[in-house]
């Protein structure tokens, strides 16, 4: 079968040392060690795509799943492992598979945390994906989503000077983003009204990309560690958080009741 992704994915691959990358993947990554259960939890990452957050988060000692639809983005995950001590290797598995069919797929597996970053903006809904993440979480375990902040979508047109872009992002809830594809936003209350349905407990959210989303391609500079302090503590707290590019929710799998 054809890879629908394997544009998207060579795109995606080449950015990744650019400053406003390096700031959502380090940014999820601390808001990730504020909530996962330690090592040697098993990890389930769904569109996990070339290893970006699995990859650290075996480096800890986590046992984790990588499942992508697109064998493009596996494999540059496959490439990546390499170069990886062989510990890391072995604690990363790669399935290819739709995000949507994970429990199937996996065999009815549950895990102690499962990540879903950068997946919901491609989906016409994100419901369905949100009960798939949640089918996915044995009792008590962790739900993190990384999603477009519909709430926001003015601001980067707005502060490159796009003024009348701008005031048309205020109507809508999808733009065109930095890879080309239009994708679509959502807002806090609604992936929270998501989690509630599927049985997932809201526990905290922060904003990603406050003050760098607008910088386009530019490379971190020796001020990358500034900027990352700053990005985080905006990111925490009112207003800063709401105006941010991206969004990321985390939860709790209710417990069953005895």
């Amino acid at each position: 079968m054809q890879d629908p992704f394997s544009d998207l994915a060579a795109r995606y691959n080449s950015t990744g040392a650019i400053l406003r990358q390096v700031v959502r993947h380090k940014l999820v990554d601390r808001g990730l060690a504020e909530h996962l259960p330690p090592p040697p939890a098993r990890i389930a990452d769904v569109g996990g795509g070339a290893g970006q957050h699995a990859i650290p988060l075996s480096r800890k000692g986590y046992d984790v799943t990588i499942i992508d639809p697109s064998p493009k983005m596996l494999a540059e995950a496959r490439r990546r492992l390499i170069s990886e001590e062989a510990g890391v290797r072995r604690r990363v598995r790669l399935v290819e598979g739709k995000g949507e069919w994970a429990h199937a797929t996996l065999g009815g597996e549950t895990f102690d945390g499962v990540l879903c970053h950068g997946v919901l903006m491609y989906l016409e809904d994100s419901r369905p994906m949100i009960h798939a993440l949640s089918a996915l979480l044995r009792p008590g375990g962790i739900v993190s989503v990384l999603a477009k902040n519909a709430s926001a979508l003015a601001m980067r047109p707005a502060l490159e000077g796009r003024y009348q872009d701008a005031l048309s992002s205020l109507e809508v809830h999808r733009d065109r983003g930095r890879l080309g594809v239009t994708t679509r936003g959502d807002t806090v209350e609604d992936l929270y009204t998501a989690f509630g349905e599927a049985e997932v407990e809201e526990l905290r959210w922060y904003g990603v990309r406050v003050f760098t989303d607008h910088l386009g391609d530019r490379m971190p500079g020796e001020d990358l560690s500034e900027v990352l302090e700053l990005e985080w503590e905006a990111g925490r707290r009112e207003p800063y958080r709401s105006v941010a590019r991206l969004i990321h929710l985390l939860g709790s799998k209710e417990p069953i009741e005895e």
